[in-house]
C-alpha cells in the first residue's frame, strides 16, 4: 500500500477509457491528483482521488477516500503485466457479473471497504477504531505498508540494543525483539542413505514463525485486535476449516484460501519445514530459482530426474511445483500456487471431481488416461501423504457409512490436524453423544484447530452431550473458547456445574467482545442477535439483527432470521412483513423465497407459497432442503404426482439426501409402485442399515417386485 504518486501509480491516467456494462469510466489527472470518472453510490457519474494504490504486480488497485473516514477499493483494477502477456489493460475484477450501486460488491459498497477487509494485513499495526454509534472509521496504523515491526513486535528495544542505550544490555539474549523467529538457525537437511528420504538435523518444536505468516497468509476471520507477538493464531484469528465452498475435498483450493491452510496439510510441514526454508521474508523471492528451491533439501539425482518426473529435461512437466504446486488465478489475472505440495491424483478426480496437476496441464486428455501413465510410470498408484478426501467428501455429501470414514480420519494423527478438524465439524450432522470416543480423544487433543471443531460436532447434539464441551470453555486459545461459548450459550442451568457457568459467561463476554470488533458488519450483528435468541433475550437478538439490515439492506441471513425470530414469537404477520420487504430489495434471493414461501403455506396461502418455493428450489437446484420442502408442499397442495417428480430430482442431484428418499419411499409406496418405491428404499437402507422397520419394508417390496 502506498500513497498515489508518480513513482507509484502504474495505471494509465491519460483521459483512458474502460466501459464495464452501461458504464464507461474515465481515468484522468487534475493537476497533481489522479483521478476518476465513474459510477458511485448512487448510481451517477462523479469525480473521484485516487488516495492510494495497492499492490504492484501482476495487478493493482486503487483507493478512494471515502466519508466517514472509509478507504473503499474500485472495482476496476490496471493489469500490470507486460502486453505480450494480456497486461497494460484496465480490467473489471468481476467479469461476467452484473453488479450495480446497490449490490455490497459494488467498490461503494461494504464488500469493497479497506478498513475491514483489507487494512490488518496491508499496514503494521493496525486499529480500525469503528464508532458503532457514528457509523464512521479513525482507522490508524504505525506504518502504511507491511515493515518490520509487523512480524518482529514493537521495536524500540531493538533499537536501544542496536544503539546501546539505555538498559540494552538487559536485551542482549533477544537483541530487543519481542518474538524471536529462529526456527531454521542451526537446522541442515540431510538425505537418509537408506530411505532416500530428507530428515531435519533436529525436530521443530515450535510455530512461531508459520503462525507469525498466518496472521495474513490464512482464509480467516479476526477475532481480537490486541495482538501479542508470538501467541498462537487462534488467539486472535479463527482460521477457515476445509469448507467444502472454499476447499475441494482433498484440500486443494477452490477460493482464496492463501497459504496456511494448504500448508499445513503438507508432509513437509509435519516434518519441520517453515516458511522461511523456502521464501526469504525480507527480499520476498525464493531461496533459489526454478527447481533449486526443492533441491535445496531434496536429492537432485533422485527427483530432478526424468525417472522421476518422466517429462523432458527443462520443460513444463520438469519443474516440481508445476505437479506439486499447481496454481489457480484470482483476481482475473493473479496466478497462486496450491501450498499443500501433495502428490497427483487423476484417481480422486474420477471419483470426486477434484482438479489435478496432470489433466489441468495436459488439457483435453482424460484422468483415466492420466492415473493409467501415473501407474505404468511407477508400478502402483500413489497416494500421496493427504488420505482424507474420501471422507471430507462423503461426509459433505451424507454418503453411506460417512459417519464412520469420518470418525476413522478424525483419529488418524498420522493425517493433518485440519483435516481431523474439518471430519469434526462434519459430525455434527450426526449429533453425536458427548460419550463418543471421537468427542473424548479430540477434546484434549494438541490441535487448537480440532479442539474448536469439537464444538461444533456437538452443535446439533442434546443439551445433555453438548455440554461435554465445558472445558473448552477455558481452553487457552481463544478461538476454542468462543466456539465453545457460541455453542453452549443456551445450556440449562440445571445440567451446568457453577464453575462451568462462570467459564461460560467469561466466554460469552469474550464472543461479544469479537463480534464486536467487527461491528462495521452485518454478519458480526447477525451472530450477535442468534447468541442473544439462544440466551433467551428476544428484545436484543431483534436489535441486532435489525442492525444488521441497516448496515447492509442486501443481506439476506439476517432478514430470515429476524423473520424466524417473530415467528417463534407467535408474529406471523410481522415475520411475513419483514421477508415480503426483503424480497423486493433482493427479489432473487432464494432464502428470502423459501423463507416467505414457507411462511404463507404455514398461513395455507398455498398459490403463492408453492410458487415461492418452486423459485428458491430452481435459483438454488443444489439445496437439497429446498427442493425437499418444495415437494412436500406440492404434495399438501394435493399434487402428490408432481412430488414425486421433484423428489426424484432432488434425489438425481443429492443422491443421498435422507428427507427426500424417506418421502419418496412413503409417496412411490402409497401411489402402489413398489418396483420405483424399491429403488429408493434400498438406497435410504444403506444410509440407516440398522433401520429394522425400513429393512421389513424392502423385504416386502422385493416380494411385491418378484411377483
Amino acid at each position: 500500500m502506498q500513497e498515489a504518486t508518480e513513482r507509484s501509480v502504474l495505471g494509465s491516467f491519460t483521459n483512458s477509457r474502460f466501459t464495464n456494462g452501461s458504464v464507461t469510466s474515465i481515468f484522468f489527472r487534475k493537476e497533481s491528483k489522479f483521478m476518476v470518472r465513474t459510477e458511485g453510490a448512487d448510481g451517477a457519474l462523479h469525480d473521484y482521488e485516487i488516495k492510494f494504490t495497492f499492490g504492484v504486480y501482476p495487478l493493482q488497485q486503487y483507493l478512494i477516500q471515502m466519508s466517514g473516514g472509509r478507504l473503499q477499493a474500485l472495482g476496476i483494477a490496471w493489469d500490470c503485466r507486460p502486453v505480450r502477456l494480456g497486461g497494460q489493460r484496465w480490467f473489471f475484477l468481476y467479469p461476467g457479473q452484473k453488479i450495480t450501486n446497490k449490490d455490497p460488491l459494488h467498490w461503494t459498497g461494504i464488500d469493497q471497504n479497506w478498513n475491514y477487509m483489507c487494512a490488518d494485513c496491508h499496514s503494521t499495526n493496525v486499529r480500525k477504531n469503528y464508532n458503532a454509534v457514528k457509523r464512521t472509521f479513525s482507522t490508524r496504523y504505525s506504518e502504511l505498508d507491511v515493515a518490520c515491526e509487523a512480524c518482529h513486535g514493537p521495536g524500540s528495544n531493538h533499537v536501544a540494543w542496536a544503539r546501546r542505550q539505555g538498559d540494552w544490555r538487559s536485551f542482549d539474549s533477544s537483541k530487543g525483539l519481542l518474538i524471536a523467529l529462529d526456527e531454521r538457525q542451526g537446522v541442515k537437511w540431510s538425505v537418509s542413505p537408506g530411505s532416500g528420504e530428507v530428515i531435519r538435523s533436529a525436530p521443530r518444536h515450535s510455530e512461531r514463525e508459520i503462525e507469525m505468516c498466518a496472521r495474513c497468509h490464512s482464509r480467516r476471520t479476526q477475532i481480537h485486535e490486541d495482538y501479542v507477538h508470538g501467541q498462537e493464531v487462534g488467539d486472535d484469528y479463527r482460521v477457515a476449516l476445509l469448507d467444502p465452498d472454499l476447499y475441494f475435498p482433498d484440500g486443494q483450493v477452490k477460493a482464496e484460501d492463501y497459504e496456511y491452510g494448504s500448508f499445513i496439510q503438507s508432509r513437509m510441514y509435519h516434518a519441520g519445514v517453515t516458511c522461511s526454508d523456502c521464501h526469504e521474508p525480507h527480499s520476498l523471492r525464493l531461496r533459489a530459482s526454478g527447481n533449486g528451491v526443492c533441491l535445496e533439501c531434496h536429492s537432485g539425482e533422485r527427483y530432478d530426474s526424468r525417472k522421476h518426473h518422466f517429462h523432458k529435461a527443462n520443460s513444463s512437466g520438469a519443474q516440481c511445483i508445476n505437479c506439486h504446486m499447481p496454481s489457480r488465478t484470482y483476481m482475473v489475472v493473479d496466478s497462486r500456487r496450491d501450498h499443500s505440495l501433495r502428490v497427483p491424483r487423476p484417481d480422486l478426480s474420477s471419483r470426486l471431481g477434484v482438479p489435478n496437476a496432470c489433466t489441468s496441464c495436459h488439457v483435453g486428455k482424460t484422468n483415466h488416461w492420466a492415473s493409467a501413465a501415473i501407474e505404468k510410470w511407477y508400478g502402483h498408484r500413489p497416494l500421496g501423504f493427504q488420505r482424507f478426501a474420501e471422507a471430507l467428501d462423503g461426509g459433505t455429501e451424507q454418503r453411506p457409512s460417512a459417519d464412520q470414514m469420518l470418525t476413522n480420519l478424525i483419529l488418524n494423527d498420522q493425517q493433518p490436524a485440519i483435516a481431523r478438524a474439518s471430519a469434526l465439524s462434519l459430525l455434527k450432522t450426526y449429533a453425536p453423544s458427548g460419550d463418543d470416543q471421537v468427542i473424548r480423544t479430540s477434546i484434549t487433543g494438541s490441535s487448537a484447530l480440532t479442539r474448536r471443531a469439537v464444538a461444533l460436532a456437538l452443535s446439533n447434539s442434546t443439551p445433555n452431550s453438548a455440554i461435554t464441551a465445558a472445558p473448552l470453555l477455558s481452553d487457552p486459545v481463544r478461538a476454542v473458547r468462543l466456539e465453545a461459548a457460541e455453542v453452549l450459550a443456551g445450556t440449562p442451568r440445571v445440567i451446568i456445574t457453577s464453575s462451568a457457568a462462570s467459564a461460560l459467561a467469561r466466554a460469552i463476554k469474550e464472543y461479544i467482545a469479537s463480534q464486536e470488533l467487527a461491528a462495521d458488519r452485518p454478519e458480526a450483528h447477525m451472530n450477535l442477535g442468534l447468541l442473544y435468541e439462544q440466551m433467551n433475550h428476544p428484545d436484543k437478538a431483534e436489535d441486532e439483527f435489525n442492525i444488521a439490515l441497516s448496515l447492509d439492506p442486501m443481506f439476506g441471513p439476517a432478514a430470515v432470521d429476524l423473520a424466524d425470530l417473530y415467528r417463534a414469537e407467535g408474529s406471523d404477520l410481522k415475520s411475513e412483513t419483514v421477508l415480503t420487504n426483503a424480497l423486493k430489495r433482493m427479489p432473487e434471493n432464494p432464502s428470502l423465497q423459501h423463507a416467505l414461501g414457507l411462511a404463507m403455506v404455514r398461513r395455507k396461502k398455498y398459490g403463492k407459497g408453492v410458487a415461492l418455493l418452486a423459485s428458491a428450489a430452481r435459483e438454488d437446484s443444489g439445496n437439497a432442503r429446498y427442493g425437499y420442502v418444495y415437494a412436500i408442499a406440492l404434495n399438501d397442495a394435493g399434487h402428490p404426482g408432481l412430488a414425486i417428480a421433484q423428489l426424484k430430482r432432488v434425489v438425481k442431484a443429492n443422491p443421498y439426501d435422507r428427507n427426500s428418499l424417506a418421502s419418496l419411499v412413503s409417496l412411490l409406496g402409497q401411489s402402489q409402485q413398489p418396483g420405483q418405491c424399491l429403488i429408493y428404499a434400498e438406497r435410504l437402507l444403506e444410509l440407516e442399515p440398522d433401520n429394522s422397520e425400513l429393512r421389513q419394508l424392502v423385504a416386502q417390496l422385493h416380494q411385491q417386485s418378484a411377483h
